[in-house]
This record gives structure tokens, sequence and C-alpha cells, in this order.
């Protein structure tokens, strides 16, 4: 297929979020609303894909013929035809109706192309810094966070990816000290709230409650203490068990859901939002958790 027919589509309802919403996410979207019987479609239309095919790839133009897919016309309101939309990041940015001139067209797709051609330098940092994170180099991820702080003092994100390369290099102090830069009721939300559970968990492990061995003996030796339970859970969560110290806590749930003002459950969450929402033990656990509790 030609290169520049492959970014000019026609498409239904059912291919919508494939086709517009979906690769709206890496590339500029023109959808192009028009019917057969619309006369100035028939001269818009050829305009739009003169202007796509010109974009080499930068543009996608996808056509959707109303009188065969009414809902998504419905859907944005349209009262005339043609009309067009640019969709960038999985939503409408702009748009205009009626048949354009060429050079009106082109003014159209550059005023949007600029952000459709690839992430903005805040964008690429933290981009970076991710990567740097996923691979355990903190000291790139920190040089690139601490370049985004330097632009914008209170972007979030860099707040907390800051924090979690202090936590992760045994740093803890320096961590609150950039968590403590944000009010506590915005520690509550993400991103800041994985940051805050996570330095949570490692003061916790500077300060371990025991021995394995030890602990496990006395749990033996008294196996309904559930303080005995929740110092293991903590020992087992300082040596990077945390499965074990997942199944202990939640143990302490089924046994006593209140014990200590509910103090396990509490722990149970800090875990989860330390490890991430989408994190398989995080996943699996919260399951259990939700059992436990409204059974």
């Amino acid at each position: 297929m030609n290169e520049a027919v492959s970014h000019i589509v026609d498409v239904t309802t059912q291919s919508f979020m494939a086709d517009v919403i979906e690769t709206s996410k890496t590339q500029l979207v023109l959808l192009d609303l028009w019917a057969p019987w619309c006369g100035p479609c028939k001269q818009l239309t050829p305009i739009l894909e003169k202007v796509v095919a010109a974009s080499n790839g930068a543009v996608r133009l996808a056509k959707m013929n109303i009188d065969e897919e009414p809902a998504v016309a419905q859907q944005l309101q349209v009262q005339s035809i043609p009309a067009v939309f640019a969709f960038k990041n999985g939503r409408p940015i702009d748009g205009f109706m009626g048949a354009l001139p060429e050079s009106q067209v082109k003014e159209f797709v550059e005023r949007h192309l600029g952000d459709a051609l690839g992430p903005s330098p805040e964008e690429a940092l933290l981009e970076m810094a991710s990567a740097a994170m996923a691979q355990g180099d903190y000291a790139q991820a920190a040089q690139a966070y601490g370049q985004l702080l330097q632009a914008d003092p209170a972007n979030k994100e860099a707040i907390a990816g800051l924090s979690l390369c202090y936590i992760h290099t045994g740093q803890l102090d320096q961590a609150r000290d950039i968590l403590n830069m944000v009010p506590a009721l915005e520690r509550e939300r993400e991103p800041l709230a994985a940051a805050q559970a996570a330095l949570t968990l490692a003061e916790q492990s500077a300060h371990p409650q025991g021995d394995f061995s030890e602990l496990e003996a006395r749990l033996a030796e008294h196996p309904q203490d559930l303080q005995a339970q929740y110092d293991l859970a903590l020992a087992y969560q300082s040596g990077n068990r945390m499965q074990e110290a997942i199944d202990m806590l939640l143990a302490i749930v089924a046994q006593n859901k209140e014990w200590q003002d509910g103090a396990a459950r509490t722990q149970l969450l800090t875990v989860f939002q330390a490890l991430g929402f989408d994190h398989p033990l995080a996943v699996e656990g919260r399951k259990r958790l939700s059992s436990l509790l409204f059974a």
C-alpha cells in the first residue's frame, strides 16, 4: 500500500476507537465527517487528503460517512457538515465546519502539528527518568527529575520520582524533605501517594522487628499471637519478602479485622500503594482483602 494512502482511512463506529482515539496518542488525527449528498464535503475531502499526504505520515485522516455511521457525529453534537475535528492524546482538541480553502486547512493542521510531532521537553525528561528508574540507574533518574523541578518546582511527577530515587538509595531524610515540599492533603493523591507509601515502608524497614528465625519461633510457640504475626509481617517486608508479608497481614485481618484499630488492614493498603496499582501482588492482595472485609 502507498505510504500516503495508509494514513487516509475510512472509519466506522466500530473502528473509531482504534483508528482515531488510540492513533491520536501517537500522531495528529483529523476526523472528517461527511455524507455522499453533501456538495461542500466533495470539495473539502480532496483538500484534506492532499494536506495529509504532504505531511509525510505526521497526520492521519479518518473519514466517516455519517449517513452510515451517525453515532459519533451525534456524540460530537455536529449540526452541519463537512465537519473536521483534530484529535490528540485521545480527545478532540479543535475543529472547523464548512469547506475551507487549502491555505486555511494547511494553517489548521500546522497549528496542531507541532504537538503531534513528538513529546515536549518536559515529557521527554519524564520518559528518560522513567526508563532510568526501570533500569535501576537512580543517579540518572534523579538528574532528570531534578532538571524538571528546576523548570517547574511544583511538578508532582518529578517530586514523586525524585523522592523514590532517594528511597531506593537509602537517603530517607532527603526523600522525606522532598515530599514535605507538598501539602499533606496533596500527598494523599497519586503520584505522590505511592511515593509516600514507599517512604513509610522504607522507614519501617530501617527499624527491623527482629530476626526471621526468632520471630518465626515465637509465632510457633504462640500461633494466635497477633502481635507476633504483625512483627513477622514487618520483618518479611524489611527483607523484601512481600508475598509472605501480605499473606501474614491478611491472616491477621481474617482473625480480627479491628485488631489495633485495623493496623493490619492499614499496613496492607500501604504495601499495595507502594507496590503500585497494577503490580500482581497488589492486584491479588486487594482481591483477597476485599473478600475478607465484605464477606
